[in-house]
């Protein structure tokens, strides 16, 4: 319909009035909704304005754009690092936008980082925004904190040692994360990571001048052998880890590590950020969850990351901190400084959303469909790829990390994700999860971001297509 009109403004002279809502309405057999999108999109291209009460008219052409200035300068401003004890900070948000931004039409997701929309509880959150909307004082200012309801539901979730009072409420999960990572660790500092790990927390830390330094994982989390070396051979004061279903592995820390990792680092007087961003999507087999590390920190070593995005929708930013101790007036200052607060309305529809009957459905079909796309995923890798080794099968989060064969000169994953592109399914590239040079080459495959199995499949299919073009030849090893 956008196209339609777009084509046929050229009819109307600048100031011509267009047809009315009701007459597109039937023209085009579609609702006033639909006609009202299609207006507000003409209206942000600047080739239409609208009138209150009088409709939509053509817009007066727009006047010649100056030419550009000069902004050649900038190259030498900006590299500056003001000198040798300085750690210059760098901005790459590569990794990140591979899972943000949206595919051409036509191609399969399989590099998307959020649910589905069919996955999405789109009709409970539009209800909980309306009713939000009706709460008295949801246009107000809300305390810099959050709402006090809404952090004592964090808390809740978080364990039961926690109450609202160690909870500030945030834009998100990144947010949360930067700001605890400015509050941990200087500039220059190092910092410890999980390898292969998040690649928006990496982003964060470079962009904060901090130095990532790797912690490699195995089937059970990290290492805490390596992490305690770690902690020695550096000095770090932070360790970043996302102990259930690990971003990419999966892997969720054993029983056995979890005290250890908390012991290691309130030896080294260091903190843990636990990113616990998976922890409502866990599948319908995943059996009992373990709980948080922060739900067992009496001394206030770990500082808890958590948000409810992942579950929800990509537009409900909404998070929490939790932390014990003075580190929390730190986190407090940083987030009022960078932010000043969370949007009541935001806050207030996020509190309608997980107190309302429909909330604890969507969990349990979340469950039941991360599950069955898993299951799904992992059938088509095993007909079509069974060359690519998928060392484990997560219960819980929306993706699968994979290993490339390599050949003798090493195979390029660059190369297998450009003829994916081109087979018409978007895949992540190993390479932006380690923050130092990968043992070797892999791919991350999610599940959650497509329609179902059928599309899957057919991604999965259009894949196998992309690396019989770019690897067969030195492996031979694609053909089932």
């Amino acid at each position: 319909m956008v196209e339609s009109l777009r084509g046929e403004l050229n009819r109307y002279s600048p100031g011509g009035k267009l047809p009315s809502s009701r007459a597109l309405v039937e023209r085009f057999r579609v609702s006033p909704v639909t006609v009202s999108r299609a207006i507000a999109q003409l209206v942000a291209e600047g080739l239409v304005v609208t009138r209150p009460g009088s409709g939509a008219f053509r817009a007066q052409p727009r006047t010649e754009v100056p030419p550009p200035g000069d902004t050649s300068w900038q190259e030498v401003s900006l590299s500056g690092d003001g000198g040798p004890e300085v750690v210059p900070r760098t901005v790459d948000a590569s990794g990140v936008l591979v899972t943000l931004a949206a595919p051409p039409p036509g191609v399969i997701e399989l590099n998307g980082g959020y649910l589905h929309s069919s996955l999405q509880p789109e009709r409970a959150l539009a209800a909980a925004l309306a009713r939000a909307g009706r709460r008295p004082g949801a246009w107000g200012r809300p305390p810099t904190d959050g709402l006090t309801e809404l952090r004592s539901w964090f808390a809740r979730e978080i364990g039961p040692a926690l109450t609202a009072a160690d909870v500030l409420i945030t834009a998100g999960g990144q947010s949360a994360l930067a700001t605890a990572l400015r509050a941990l660790a200087p500039p220059g500092a190092p910092l410890l990571v999980e390898s292969p790990t998040y690649p928006g927390m990496l982003a964060v830390a470079r962009a904060a001048g901090l130095r990532p330094v790797p912690v490699p994982v195995d089937a059970d989390g990290v290492r805490p052998e390596l992490l305690d070396a770690a902690f020695r051979a550096t000095g770090a004061r932070v360790f970043v880890c996302q102990p259930l279903f690990q971003n990419p592995t999966g892997a969720v820390l054993a029983p056995e590590r979890r005290a250890e990792v908390v012991r290691i680092a309130r030896a080294a007087g260091a903190f843990v950020v636990e990113d616990d961003f998976a922890r409502r999507l866990g599948h319908e087999d995943a059996g009992p969850l373990p709980a948080p590390l922060a739900a067992d920190d009496p001394d206030g070593v770990v500082v808890h990351v958590r948000s409810l995005t992942k579950i929800a929708s990509p537009s409900l930013r909404v998070g929490a901190l939790a932390a014990r101790g003075p580190v929390l007036g730190r986190l407090r200052a940083i987030q009022v400084v960078d932010s000043f607060f969370v949007p009541r309305p935001l806050q207030e529809a996020a509190l309608e959303l997980v107190g309302s009957p429909s909330w604890g459905h969507h969990l349990r079909s979340v469950a039941t469909g991360l599950k069955n796309r898993r299951t799904a995923m992992t059938t088509a890798l095993s007909r079509e790829l069974p060359a690519l080794a998928l060392p484990h099968i997560p219960a819980g989060g929306g993706s699968l990390w994979l290993r490339l064969p390599e050949a003798e000169a090493g195979t390029d994953e660059s190369a297998v994700v450009s003829a994916a592109l081109r087979a018409g399914v978007a895949i992540a590239p190993g390479r932006p999860y380690f923050c130092a040079e990968p043992p070797s080459p892999q791919i991350r495959l999610s599940f959650a971001a497509v329609a179902g199995a059928a599309e899957i499949a057919e991604g999965i299919r259009r894949l196998r297509s992309a690396c019989d073009e770019v690897l067969t030849g030195s492996t031979g090893g694609f053909q089932p």
